[in-house]
């Protein structure tokens, strides 16, 4: 049955408005049980043969489909607070309840005549209390959709408050039947209805339309209506086989109705299910776009500082564990302030997405990450990169910004924006070595610094042996001699 509960995107059945589809199916439902029932009447009491695990099976199947039906609905109460939900799933709960007294006293079941001092009429008197007292609670519930909702406070005691008036009035109820069966009036004789049968049709029948024509009168205005509404059309097919057309227990209405029943009970909790399915991608969903969004730098597309630290660890573990080089390349754009200053931060905003998108197109590598670390400062982390690798790719990352030509007025001497490079690599050795994935980023900037001081616009490259740190070797290269040198070896 293919529910449509993902057409909105709020959260509940009792916010979520009921679409076409959703509607379609509904009145589909209702229309197959009716000519189901149809069928079904002009036999209902044809006489068939007691089966002795249909009653178990059958309210077994109730309580529990009744049961989490009351406990979905009490924690969509506990996150909405509206009063309705609290309502309809204290009516779930009741069913619940009522369903074990039905149970426990039906005759033959666990006893002769019942337990809990049931006599003759105990049990059919249940099953109008039963029925009865859910169309009250569904009336109760359409009455109630638009009261205002319980304070976040008193939600927990709303909820123990609610349980134990069910307990209470499935107790009374229960008491009334069997310790006070005497003053109800007769309606069975034997496995028969006797002349008393029509106190349930007037018993229940009444209420139950009552309930639908209060639902339909309001309105259905979501998903949660709508199926409540379907559950009350069926219980009024369900008692009219069960309880008014047959003649007693055992016959063609008996099993067919409550067959209905169980299927009316059903429908609730399906589409809680769905829901809460519905739910859980929605949250997967978020949460993967939360991730992505905590990964990737607004304002460039490339990884954040988050994702470059988290990349960082791991890469650094791998490396250890492996024993393979790691490098790490600091970047910086040149005269970054001087350029906001003369074309303003809109204009600078620009540059920074240019710069980072060359940094991003140039010569890429599976496994390695290329991140915004903050302000005008980028950083590439190359996996199983030695340093020499690692300081090519700096030259040719230097020429694919120089390429651009973006006119920076405020650079002193290139004319032009351009990077300057620190790099950096290190195999780091488990148990060997104080170093920690923060020498990788302290060698990687020392070795920015140095470019830049030496008169940026170039590359500088620091060799970090594992058991000297923070011995190291800096050496600087103008990223324009770097690259005549590439062209002269090609």
């Amino acid at each position: 049955m293919g529910l449509d509960v993902s057409s909105d995107d709020r959260t509940s059945l009792a916010t979520t408005t009921a679409g076409p589809r959703q509607r379609r199916l509904a009145l589909a439902v209702v229309l197959v049980s009716t000519i189901l029932f149809l069928i079904a009447a002009p036999f209902a009491k044809v006489q068939l043969r007691p089966v002795a695990a249909f009653i178990p099976v059958y309210e077994t199947a109730v309580f529990l489909i009744d049961l989490v039906t009351a406990v979905l609905l009490f924690g969509q109460f506990a996150i909405f607070r509206s009063r309705a939900l609290l309502v309809l799933a204290s009516g779930y709960l009741f069913t619940s309840t009522m369903t074990v007294a039905h149970a426990l006293s039906f005759p033959g079941l666990f006893s002769p005549t019942g337990l809990l001092g049931a006599g003759p009429q105990t049990t059919v008197w249940l099953y109008v209390f039963w029925h009865v007292g859910f169309a009250l609670f569904v009336i109760a519930f359409a009455l109630l959709r638009d009261a205002p909702e319980v304070p976040g406070r008193n939600a927990r005691a709303a909820i123990i408050s609610s349980v134990a008036f069910v307990v209470f009035a499935t107790g009374s109820l229960t008491l009334l039947a069997t310790a006070g069966q005497h003053v109800l009036p007769a309606i069975m004789q034997g496995n028969r209805y006797g002349p008393g049968a029509y106190l349930i049709a007037l018993g229940g029948w009444p209420i139950v339309l009552l309930a639908l024509a209060v639902l339909l009168r309001r309105g259905p205005r979501n998903v949660l209506d709508l199926w409540v509404a379907v559950v009350m059309c069926v219980q009024v097919l369900e008692i009219a086989l069960s309880a008014t057309l047959n003649g007693g227990r055992f016959d063609l209405g008996f099993y067919s109705g409550r067959i209905f029943g169980l299927l009316a009970v059903s429908f609730v909790l399906l589409v809680l299910l769905i829901e809460n399915s519905r739910l859980y991608a929605k949250l997967v969903a978020g949460q993967a776009k939360l991730r992505r969004l905590s990964s990737a730098d607004a304002l460039t597309g490339i990884a954040s500082r988050r994702a470059f630290d988290d990349a960082l660890e791991q890469e650094w573990r791998r490396a250890m564990r492996d024993r393979v080089p790691l490098a790490l390349l600091m970047i910086d754009v040149d005269g970054f302030k001087a350029f906001n200053d003369t074309y303003g931060h809109v204009a600078g905003d620009g540059c920074l997405r240019m710069v980072a998108h060359a940094l991003a197109t140039c010569d890429s590598r599976a496994g390695e990450v290329i991140a915004r670390y903050g302000g005008d400062e980028f950083a590439i982390l190359l996996p199983e990169t030695d340093l020499a690798t690692a300081s090519a790719l700096s030259h040719r990352l230097c020429e694919e910004v120089r390429k651009m030509a973006v006119p920076n007025a405020g650079s002193s001497g290139a004319g032009h924006v351009t990077i300057s490079v620190g790099a950096a690599c290190v195999t780091p050795l488990r148990g060997r070595s104080p170093m920690r994935p923060t020498t990788l980023v302290e060698a990687a900037d020392h070795a920015l610094y140095a470019a830049k001081a030496a008169g940026r616009n170039r590359v500088a490259e620091l060799a970090i042996q594992a058991t000297s740190w923070p011995a190291a070797i800096v050496r600087t290269t103008p990223s324009e001699v770097a690259e005549n040198a590439v062209g002269a070896k090609m």
